[in-house]
């Protein structure tokens, strides 16, 4: 059984993205997503229009690997460097509407549940999701470059 540490995350958080985006109908970006920065440490809001999805499919990966993990891990993990003057640079967090957003409708979709005080964990439906997910992206890097096969779970 393929699981999602078996590939490579870039791809497979896109193909989950893609999936969210078509298929559950929870994950919705409010209708401020098109304007809000993601934290203080960038100037611009994202230039991908899809950018909700890919942080959403991303999140669930985040806690598919570490879970349990909670809201202040997740805004260290998507958080980055503030600094646009000439003094040092230093680390700031990201915000955490987006992010608090994003797991409420993760545990509306029945993806994620709360695990007090640790955190968000994976129900058996999220993790049977990413599962399938990671075999049929397994299956179409195989197509792609066959010498991947002995690295399929079966």
């Amino acid at each position: 059984m393929t699981t999602p540490y078996d590939v490579p995350a870039s791809k497979f958080i896109e193909k989950l993205a893609k999936y969210l985006k078509e298929n559950v109908d929870e994950v919705q970006p409010p209708t401020w997503a098109s304007v809000a920065k993601t934290g203080s440490h960038v100037e611009k809001p994202p230039q991908n229009p899809n950018w909700w999805y890919t942080r959403s499919a991303s999140i669930l990966r985040k806690i598919y690997v570490h879970e349990p993990i909670g809201l202040e891990k997740l805004r260290s993990d998507y958080g980055g460097r503030k600094g646009f003057t000439v003094k040092p640079n230093h680390a700031s967090k990201s915000g955490g509407s987006n992010i608090r957003k994003i797991l409420q409708q993760l545990e509306a979709a029945s993806l994620i549940q709360k695990a007090t005080p640790k955190g968000r964990v994976m129900t058996p439906k999220g993790r049977r999701l990413l599962r399938e997910i990671a075999e049929d992206l397994q299956k179409e890097l195989v197509k792609t470059a066959p010498e991947l096969r002995k690295y399929q779970g079966e």
